[in-house]
């Protein structure tokens, strides 16, 4: 018999869903929900905007995945070494 006997102590069970998962559930439907309103009731400003999408892409796609300038993430010689 050990120092700390909890014969008497039982834990319940978890039982259904915990009060977390259903506030995500809840709060993803209203995510939806609010979503498709929005699309619906500002569906011109929406798709006037994509218009402009193929733009943005550009120096976004620069920025992030150009791979930086002057790096030699190849492994490559630089120029200085290729020359001997």
């Amino acid at each position: 018999m050990t120092v700390q006997d909890h014969s008497g102590f039982r834990e319940r069970p978890q039982e259904g869903m915990s009060t977390r998962a259903k506030a995500g559930l809840v709060l993803m439907g209203f995510l939806v929900i609010a979503g498709a309103l929005l699309f619906t009731e500002h569906r011109a400003h929406v798709l006037g905007l994509l218009v402009w999408l193929p733009l943005l892409a550009c120096p976004l796609m620069h920025v992030f995945m150009h791979g930086g300038h002057g790096h030699n993430h190849g492994g490559s010689k630089s120029n200085d070494q290729r020359s001997m």
